[in-house]
């Protein structure tokens, strides 16, 4: 008999949003940028402008909520 998969929202949110923010840190670090200066000029300002459009990483980053994000990054960052 199969066991019954649970599905745990908050560990995916965490997965896709981790992923995300890999993924604009490498574009940053590529075109020249410091991603930690970036990364924190868009989320307490809400100005895309902060994220180089460089392999969609603006697109990649405006699709999450920054609240989500600030949420999983003070996670992980006390855990």
């Amino acid at each position: 008999m199969e066991e019954t998969k649970t599905y745990k929202r908050n560990e995916l949110d965490n997965e896709m949003v981790g992923k995300t923010i890999s993924e604009v840190v490498e574009a940053l670090k590529t075109r020249g940028y410091d991603p930690i200066d970036q990364i924190v000029g868009y989320l307490m300002s809400g100005d895309p402008g902060y994220i180089s459009s460089y392999k969609d990483a603006r697109k990649k980053i405006t699709g999450l909520e920054r609240t989500k994000i600030l949420e999983v990054l003070v996670e992980n960052y006390i855990k």
